[in-house]
């Protein structure tokens, strides 16, 4: 575990992205237990002064355990459908336990649209924003189940880059099935080391390799991806693992449990 200071230590606003490996067990049915530790996380860091938004995936993930399927869909209609019924799960569940530590959410699907046109991507922050005063806590995904480009890119790595930089955060935290960036890959290479802190994306992306889980989407080069997007726009990023929600105290006192990715001073 590496200490600094400033920073990440200091993050006001912050976007954390969950996966859906970490919203879900290697057998698909919903992880209830990882969903009340990050509900309770969040609600308590936002008691401290702080403005969260939540980045989530999982909306296809829950509804192929709720439906008692053997595997995630392959085709992109079925997909789609599962998007509708995942996404209605995840916000009940989120609606639930947010509120028992007396915090309202939103929900908010966005499509390549609303980011890319101007306008709308103006009308998108500002929405964030009000949001965020009222002290309500955004939960963001991509709108899967009419968007077709938006669901065959599946990366809500890039998506949360993307909130984060719309909403000029301090802070950008993607919670994975991994510790963070290693020197290899670590399930091949027992010496791999864990990376504490990266200056240049550039020098590390031959490290990169996709998704090692059946459930997730994303993969080390999406989360590369969204670090350059993140540090080139001024925003410190840090990969750690989503098995320990509560290391998120950990990187807001300054002790980065994962792989911090330093922001460039642009701001």
């Amino acid at each position: 575990m590496t200490h600094i200071s400033g920073g990440a230590a200091k993050a006001r606003r912050i976007v954390v992205k969950v996966g859906t490996s970490t919203l879900t067990y290697a057998n698909g049915r919903t992880n209830l237990q990882r969903i009340d530790k990050l509900a309770r996380t969040l609600c308590d860091l936002a008691n401290q002064g702080r403005e969260i938004i939540l980045v989530s995936s999982g909306a296809i993930g829950v509804a192929v355990g709720k439906l008692n399927m053997s595997e995630k869909p392959s085709d992109t209609i079925t997909k789609q459908a599962l998007a509708s019924v995942g996404q209605c799960e995840l916000m009940m569940l989120y609606d639930k336990f947010f509120g028992e530590y007396s915090r309202t959410v939103s929900q908010i699907l966005l499509t390549r649209g609303d980011i890319d046109v101007p306008h709308r991507a103006e009308n998108t922050k500002n929405t964030m924003n009000r949001l965020l005063e009222m002290g309500i806590i955004p939960i963001v995904n991509e709108n899967d189940t009419v968007s077709v480009e938006e669901i065959e890119i599946g990366d809500n790595d890039t998506l949360s880059a993307v909130v984060a930089t719309i909403v000029g955060a301090d802070l950008l935290v993607l919670l994975s099935d991994i510790d963070g960036l290693y020197s290899d890959d670590p399930h091949k290479n027992p010496d791999a080391r864990l990376l504490d802190v990266v200056d240049d994306i550039d020098s590390v992306k031959n490290m990169a390799s996709g998704s090692v889980t059946s459930r997730g989407t994303g993969g080390m080069i999406t989360k590369l991806e969204a670090a350059k997007m993140a540090t080139e726009n001024g925003i410190d990023m840090v990969i750690a693992n989503g098995s320990h929600i509560e290391g998120l105290y950990d990187i807001l006192d300054g002790n980065i449990c994962g792989t911090l990715f330093k922001a460039r001073n642009t701001r």
